[in-house]
């Protein structure tokens, strides 16, 4: 440990999860032997295929990694990108594991990658690569709706899923519950409305209940409500799109900063979240964009002055190099390990206040969560109740109506309560409903581990205790 603190080395993305690991299993007691069990990867599968392409065979290299199998089927993303590598996908897997537990989803932690640039092949070739890793995955059970769920990650989306869950019913035409074999898909292919904003959505409850404690904003060296609050996000992906958009649109707070891969945007009053997110589909960054000031060296833009800072892409991106260096009181780790292990400490030392990733961005798991339990049982989310609730809701309305009449002008109900009221809940609505649900039970029991015990002092200690504790006690109670 002492390593990171003197700038001498940098941990790997596996080391400080490891490291953090460590630092919460040193304050539990645990039964002999059951830390290493809950530390380590159970299995983790390497597979190398050829496709024919382009008139030769492109042999491409994929994982599939199980972390705990505490609970079955293992949940973890399948991701796309040339930085793929074992080590990486087992940190994912692992973290996936504590996500779940965290958020009271019942998955064990699984990963998968493969190393491949989406870029650099159309359309059709990417359906050919994808449909192949499927397959070697699919016929040794790694992905299974009982088994092994995957989900979208970086460099994949709805459309790479409705590929494998396609494939994985071409290969077992039996199985009835062969749409749950995967989450992430489109709407109209299985999937949930709701399933693309979840991980930003997440984001937003987040911080959303954080402010709902006044004793954790004082913390932070904040005060008063996500209103005006001025955020820098880095990566308006699919994550920090939805975040900055859900945060400034409904919450009221300013988007001052929005880095991307070539470069950054400032703007003290305020940046247009779509306008942006707009510019960048139709040119690729942010180059070029009419408003705001234009920062080249966009990764310097982690270190404005702001009230809350939104890293949403890659691992790593606050490290050692600039953690000294980063004013933001409140960092929410929107990404899966943006905060190194050098780094926390560092933060922590100066006061920082981060909402873990574990619990931050566990949105997807929690709505993929959702959409594995529609998959299964057949039928949408709000069919059976809406129309019976809308009809409660109008007795209700009648007899206000009736009461309104009554008393005149001196009493009236307010032009769009009706519309509103009578409005029966369908699966958008329910499905955002048990994702706020989801955050604020996960912080409250984070917040009651950080404020109840003198040796915790931060809120992701707070969560490795939570969710490590439900995995050790799931391990008991299957006799390990």
């Amino acid at each position: 440990m002492s390593n990171t603190t003197t700038g001498l080395q940098e941990p790997s993305f596996r080391e400080s999860v490891d490291i953090m690991f460590n630092r919460a299993v040193a304050l539990m007691d645990l039964p002999p032997g059951l830390e290493e069990k809950i530390r380590v990867c159970n299995a983790t599968y390497t597979v190398r295929f050829g496709v024919r392409l382009r008139g030769k065979i492109e042999t491409f290299t994929g994982y599939r990694s199980v972390h705990s199998e505490h609970m079955e089927p293992v949940k973890g993303g399948i991701r796309f990108s040339l930085g793929v590598n074992q080590n990486e996908v087992e940190a994912l897997a692992a973290l996936m594991t504590y996500k779940c537990a965290l958020v009271e989803t019942p998955f064990g932690g699984s990963k998968g990658g493969l190393c491949i640039d989406p870029r650099a092949w159309d359309d059709d070739e990417m359906e050919r690569i994808t449909r192949r890793f499927a397959y070697e995955l699919i016929k040794r059970d790694l992905i299974n709706p009982s088994q092994n769920v995957p989900a979208p990650d970086m460099g994949t989306g709805e459309r790479e899923m409705a590929w494998i869950a396609d494939q994985y019913k071409r290969m077992n035409t039996t199985d009835i519950n062969g749409a749950a074999c995967v989450t992430g898909k489109p709407a109209h292919a299985g999937g949930i409305q709701g399933r693309v904003e979840a991980t930003g959505r997440g984001v937003q409850y987040a911080l959303q209940e954080f402010f709902r404690h006044p004793e954790d904003i004082k913390i932070a060296g904040l005060s008063g409500k996500l209103d005006g609050k001025r955020v820098v996000v880095q990566g308006l992906g699919n994550v920090g799109y939805h975040a900055a958009s859900f945060l400034s649109a409904e919450d009221g707070c300013i988007i001052t900063g929005i880095i991307e891969r070539d470069g950054a945007l400032s703007d003290e009053n305020g940046l247009e979240v779509e306008a942006v997110h707009a510019w960048i589909a139709k040119h690729g960054g942010v180059k070029g964009y009419p408003t705001g000031t234009y920062v080249e060296n966009g990764a310097s833009v982690l270190e404005q002055d702001c009230d809350i800072l939104i890293p949403a892409a890659l691992e790593g991106v606050i490290n050692l190099g600039n953690a000294a260096r980063i004013k933001a009181p409140l960092i929410i780790e929107a990404a899966n390990g943006p905060v190194t292990a050098g780094a926390d400490e560092v933060l922590r030392d100066k006061g920082t206040v981060i909402i873990p990733d574990m619990y931050a961005n566990a949105g997807g798991v929690t709505v993929s969560y959702f959409e594995w339990v529609k998959n299964l049982s057949h039928i949408r989310f709000g069919r059976m109740q809406r129309r019976q609730e809308e009809s409660r809701h109008e007795l209700i309305v009648g007899e206000l109506q009736k009461l309104s009449e009554h008393l005149g002008d001196q009493w009236s109900m307010t032009p769009d309560f009706k519309t509103k009221y009578l409005r029966g809940a369908g699966e958008l609505e329910l499905v955002r409903s048990g994702l706020d649900d989801t955050m604020r039970t996960a912080y409250q029991a984070m917040r009651d581990m950080w404020h109840s015990r003198d040796d915790v002092h931060d809120l992701r200690t707070a969560a490795y205790l939570v969710s490590i504790g439900r995995v050790a006690s799931s391990y008991q109670a299957k006799g390990l």
